[in-house]
């Protein structure tokens, strides 16, 4: 037997990002004294410790997604169906490397970033991330608003008052915990678009044709839905809200400081693993029957421009019965629900950590003043565009397109800082590991776990010893 390593000690076969901890004896003379698993505690484990991953891949099909999808769908049949399947490992990727970052450094990603780049660059990328989100909520509560008048006879400017209002007041009235269940159990809304899909009984065959072998867009339109799709799917909010909510997480358990929030054990990143994981794949899964339920209905009777979300569930109601039109409406309204605040907060914790404010959705508004001034704001922004009748449907799309384009430069960014042993202290081939592959098979992590908890920081980071 190798005797255990005192705490604070350097294992001499892993790298100075590793600090160990000593665990307990096992008790080996008694087999009745430690409580035995209860049935169904691993579900309940997990639907606990679940959380940023499942609302971040919910939130990716918000009313701006799911009316992409639905152009897409409509225009292109199903001929664009496999993005569904190839986006899925990126996405999960990008999250996974968001959430190391906020994991190890027990900051957001803008917290992270700051002490890379400029600051120039940093008030760059946090006012143009609330420019299109603002922009964002605009158009989602339009969508909500149209889909809210396909209920009642209500007027979809109030329905905008009421919804925007409504919206903003519960981010700054309730705390983390609260919001966070809240958009864990709305996520389950989206089951909608399964069920209409599924209820237009499809040739499984063809689609499965379509979705594993690609086909190549023909002309600017084609390749403008492609980007604008990508632009969705991997949507740089997301990015943000991934990494901030894992701050939030560990708030929540009581870590205030920074120094408490840095690192993360091995228990901690499989949870978080399988909750991205689980997150992406549905969050895709309801992209993929969004375009097969819009291709098998609106395509197929030659119906290729939407206007509005309104539109589209009339036009499904002749074609496909009331209960698609039905789900396709009461959809748009629960992800807007969903997907609305994890907008204007990942704007408000962007600014909040350029300019240093105290932020974070378990704050009381005295607290953190500036940052939810900032949720409010955005949410007014977004109201107002649409008083000035901006069509909800091309602003939708065309910020799918923007965010195509930006995507890519802000994961580069982000690979930046992974791999910034300074930002990083240490962990960039965890953080990066779970990025290209989903694997924490770093040598450290698989030799020293075993003797005890693993956490993931800098030299500096470590307790005295």
């Amino acid at each position: 037997f190798r005797a255990p390593l005192p705490v604070g000690a350097r294992n001499p076969v892993s790298g100075p990002s590793i600090i160990m901890a000593t665990a307990p004896p096992p008790n080996l003379d008694s087999d009745s004294s430690d409580p035995q698993p209860k049935p169904h505690a691993a579900p309940r484990s997990f639907w606990s410790a679940a959380g940023p991953g499942i609302v971040a891949g919910a939130a990716d099909d918000d009313p701006a997604g799911i009316t992409t999808y639905s152009i897409a769908g409509a225009q292109f049949g199903t001929g664009l169906l496999w993005t569904a399947l190839i986006t899925w490992p990126l996405m999960a990727a990008v999250q996974s490397m968001c959430a190391r970052v906020g994991m190890v450094t027990g900051r957001g990603l803008i917290g992270a970033v700051r002490t890379r780049f400029p600051r120039s660059v940093v008030v760059g990328v946090a006012f143009a991330l609330f420019a299109a989100n603002s922009i964002n909520v605009g158009a989602d509560l339009a969508a909500m608003a149209d889909a809210a008048e396909v209920f009642s006879s209500i007027h979809s400017r109030i329905w905008i008052l009421v919804l925007g209002g409504g919206i903003a007041w519960a981010t700054v009235h309730f705390r983390y915990v609260q919001i966070a269940n809240a958009l864990k159990w709305l996520a389950l809304s989206l089951f909608a678009y399964i069920i209409a899909g599924i209820s237009l009984k499809p040739h499984w065959g063809q689609v499965l044709q379509a979705t594993v072998i690609p086909t190549v867009p023909v002309g600017g339109d084609g390749w403008a839905t492609l980007v604008a799709i990508f632009g969705t799917t991997i949507s740089p909010y997301l990015f943000f809200w991934q990494a901030s909510q894992e701050v939030d997480e560990k708030r929540a358990s009581g870590q205030r400081e920074v120094k408490d929030r840095r690192g993360a054990t091995p228990q901690q990143i499989r949870h978080r693993k399988i909750d991205i994981g689980i997150g992406t794949f549905f969050s895709n899964l309801v992209m993929f029957f969004v375009i097969l339920t819009c291709a098998l209905t609106l395509h197929r009777e030659g119906i290729t421009t939407i206007t509005s979300s309104r539109e589209a569930a009339e036009a499904l109601r002749p074609i496909a019965g009331h209960l698609a039109a039905t789900l396709y409406a009461g959809g748009i309204l629960a992800v807007g629900l969903l997907a609305i605040p994890t907008l204007t907060a990942s704007a408000a914790y962007a600014l909040a950590e350029t300019f240093g404010w105290r932020e974070g959705l378990d704050a009381q508004f005295r607290e953190a003043p500036a940052f939810y001034a900032v949720v409010i704001l955005a949410t007014a922004v977004g109201m107002g565009l649409d008083f000035l009748n901006v069509n909800p449907v091309h602003a939708l799309f065309w910020t799918g397109v923007i965010n195509g384009v930006l995507a890519p430069v802000l994961i580069f960014g982000l690979l930046a800082v992974a791999s910034d042993r300074h930002a990083m202290g240490g962990a960039t081939q965890l953080a990066v590991g779970a990025g290209n592959g989903w694997s924490d098979r770093c040598s450290h992590g698989r030799r020293s776990h075993r003797n005890g908890r693993l956490l993931t920081g800098p030299p500096s980071w470590r307790p005295a010893r």
